[in-house]
């Protein structure tokens, strides 16, 4: 259960409309706070008299209409400029990308000001009264309603700009690189954890998950305790960022035990997209995408792929010296839970395979890819990596040579790859 918490709450601070409903429900609880202050007559005289709004009830009633009216529109241009984005950034920078853009603080916060305000005037709006009704001027609340419509312009000035750079390929790439940092810092370990294969066991009992799709969020430390008190050895055939397909065995135990379908459940969230929260792997895809967009002919735009290069040799870089988990649970002194775990190697495929294979014919690309892997070779200490590094050098070579470059690339090229071996060597 908390694995599906974890990940409901995950959804909901990603969520387009969470912030503005907030504020919504804000601006029409200062507006009926504002009345009702006051109606007490708390307000001071002073401060009525030289401060605050001093017009009838006509004007304010026009005022508050045309704050209101004005606001609506506005948010609805808004709305429209964000939708207009986001089609641009499907196209150009791949659908997955989409996300950033929903759950982008400063969008989010432009619209949920201008609906704030077109609420707050509405609700101060049906208090005001006439002299044939008993007369009523909230004029706290009025020039409460006058402050804000400023507000709503410093927004639309801010939301210009702040759209502008976000549909910058470079700031979408900065983003995804901080999620992935984000991803390595919270994901992998300072210190090393203990060299161990996994044990080996014939199933007993086998359990397959009720529900379809990518396993997004997964408690293995309860999991873990759930086999220490059941005195059993489960085994997952799945991590977080893969797909549970219908039917298949997705939890093994050692011996038969009741209810082990319901603890898989209890521990598992899944849903029909993968999340950056519990995958490394899904940052580095997001990049992956960019430049694979970037490649097509219909784009063809190598400095962009370059531009995704540099922040995933930054990643690998930050990788280094840090420990991946492997996969095993202990408790008692034995091992009780293992699952696939995410591997170095399978972190380097993931960063440049797709990105390669898609620029065979993109000589500054290739040659750029081989001076980033020298620059991670120079900052990465284990040997075990270093083959890795040295496989994709390797391919990047085999890729040029497919793709037919021209010579003086490809010597280029070559001067690259020796750089990588000195690199190594040093």
């Amino acid at each position: 259960m908390r694995s599906q918490v974890r990940q409901l709450l995950v959804d909901l601070a990603e969520s387009f409309w969470l912030l503005p409903a907030l504020i919504v429900a804000l601006g029409l609880a200062l507006g009926e706070g504002l009345v009702d202050l006051e109606r007490s007559g708390l307000i001071p005289a002073w401060l009525l008299d030289g401060w605050l709004y001093s017009g009838g009830g006509a004007g304010a009633r026009t005022l508050l209409g045309a704050v209101a009216a004005s606001t609506i529109g506005v948010a609805g241009t808004i709305f429209s400029i964000t939708i207009a984005s986001l089609t641009l950034a499907s196209s150009q920078m791949g659908p997955r990308l989409l996300s950033n853009f929903t759950r982008d603080r400063g969008n989010q916060a432009t619209l949920g000001v201008f609906l704030g305000t077109f609420a707050f005037s509405l609700i101060v709006l049906r208090a005001v009264r006439g002299s044939d009704e008993g007369a009523f001027v909230p004029h706290l609340a009025v020039t409460v309603s006058i402050s804000l419509a400023f507000l709503c312009i410093a927004m639309l000035v801010y939301f210009v700009h702040h759209m502008a750079t976000r549909i910058n390929v470079d700031t979408v790439i900065d983003l995804v690189h901080a999620e992935l940092r984000q991803s390595i810092s919270r994901l992998t370990t300072e210190e090393a954890g203990p060299d161990e294969t996994a044990p080996s066991w014939a199933a007993a009992d086998r359990a397959c998950h009720p529900l379809q799709g990518y396993l997004q969020q997964l408690d293995d430390a309860w999991l873990a305790d759930w086999a220490r008190d059941k005195g059993v050895d489960l085994r997952l055939t799945v991590r977080p960022g893969h797909y549970v397909f219908p039917g298949t065995t997705v939890l093994e135990s050692s011996q038969p035990v009741a209810g082990l379908e319901q603890a898989l459940v209890t521990a598992t969230a899944v849903g029909g997209r993968r999340v950056a929260t519990a995958d490394l792997e899904f940052a580095i895809r997001q990049l992956a995408d960019i430049a694979i967009r970037a490649l097509s002919p219909g784009i063809n735009d190598p400095q962009t792929a370059n531009a995704v290069l540099d922040r995933l040799g930054a990643g690998l870089c930050e990788l280094a010296g840090r420990h991946l988990p492997n996969g095993m649970f202990r408790r008692d002194g034995r091992v009780v839970l293992c699952r696939p775990a995410v591997t170095y190697d399978g972190l380097a495929d993931a960063m440049f395979n797709t990105l390669r294979q898609n620029a065979e014919r993109s000589a500054s690309v290739l040659i750029h890819l081989v001076e980033v892997i020298a620059a991670v070779a120079a900052a990465e200490p284990r040997p075990d990596r270093h083959r890795t590094l040295r496989r994709h050098v390797d391919l990047a070579v085999a890729a040029a040579r497919r793709g037919d470059i021209e010579p003086d690339a490809m010597q280029a090229l070559m001067d690259r790859v020796a750089a990588f071996d000195a690199a190594l060597r040093a």
